[in-house]
């Protein structure tokens, strides 16, 4: 189990409502709820998954000068000292927009201080990685701060997880991110975005697989949805762990809650994947079954139950 886990990432106020469906082009629906107002973001989202699993949990984001950081950010295990405040922009906002007939979500992002955060700013705050076993980053902060994060990692002997979300519209990812990069975590639709080869089954996974693989990249994870998720290692080992199956009623924040269950029970060797993951699956699960992002993650205690309750 990892000691100490530091996220690089986001941190944006989700602005919450519910709709009975998607809608069509031009079609006016009715909500049951007004607008709902939580705590989110890819990276916040992470670090708190990873705080209620247990770890210490250094978090590097960046927020407006109206956020109030002791309120918002008052989780067990999550230090703040890394929070940084813009003296431009506000607190990043988040729009999604939650079906009730399937709890899908569609999300729309304002980057605000999230995009003004900078790899000097990121620099400033080394000794938060350099202390950790695993530094994990999205793609809702520039990339020149998830590069010098990584590349921070790097030198001081600390393996790297990332989660490419959101995709760039347009370029791809840069090779010296990738060749940063120790462990990879799309879910089908980015990895499709990053290597143009759609995932229909495990043969398509494998083909993904030796795409990262070629890049510098030691272990690929894939999620599938309501399937699980996919791992394979440039060692060989491969294999899919399962999802568990729940009622889903939102699954905002399914899979930051898988990537940061999962790194909190990795060894530094990585020998023990498919159980991290299965933990991370616990934990996902969890998060689907009920609403919101940060207030849907689960406790260590609630993961260990529903591990339990499923030997």
């Amino acid at each position: 189990m990892a000691k100490i886990i530091t996220v690089l990432g986001s941190t944006n106020i989700d602005k919450v409502v519910s709709v009975p469906r998607f809608g069509a082009s031009g079609e006016t629906l009715h909500t049951p709820n007004h607008q709902v107002e939580a705590m989110g973001g890819k990276g916040l989202n992470q670090a708190v998954a990873v705080a209620r699993s247990g770890v210490k949990t250094n978090m590097i984001t960046k927020v407006g000068a109206e956020f109030d950081t002791a309120k918002s950010m008052n989780v067990a295990n999550l230090n703040t000292e890394h929070v940084m405040v813009s003296e431009t922009e506000e607190t990043g906002q988040a729009y999604i927009t939650v079906s009730a007939e399937t709890g899908d979500n569609i999300i729309h992002i304002y980057g605000g201080a999230n995009a003004d955060m900078t790899a000097a700013d990121v620099r400033a705050h080394e000794d938060a990685i350099a202390e950790s076993d695993f530094v994990i980053a999205q793609l809702e902060t520039p990339m020149e701060t998830v590069i010098e994060g990584f590349k921070i990692a790097h030198e001081n002997g600390v393996k790297t997880i990332l989660n490419p979300a959101p995709m760039p519209e347009v370029g791809g990812l840069p090779a010296e991110l990738l060749e940063l990069t120790d462990i990879i975590a799309p879910n089908e639709h980015e990895t499709f975005l990053l290597t143009g080869i759609e995932v229909t089954d495990e043969h398509s996974m494998l083909h993904n697989a030796a795409y990262y693989f070629e890049r510098g990249i030691d272990t690929v994870i894939i999620t599938i949805g309501s399937e699980g998720s996919f791992f394979m290692r440039d060692n060989g080992t491969e294999g899919i762990v399962p999802a568990f199956k729940v009622s889903a009623v939102d699954t905002t924040a399914a899979g930051d809650t898988f990537i940061g269950a999962t790194a909190t029970r990795l060894h530094a060797n990585l020998d023990n994947l498919a159980e991290s993951m299965r933990y991370g699956s616990a934990a996902s699960s969890l998060t689907v079954s009920r609403a919101g992002a940060q207030p849907s993650i689960p406790t260590e205690d609630e993961v260990l139950a529903v591990l339990e309750a499923h030997k």
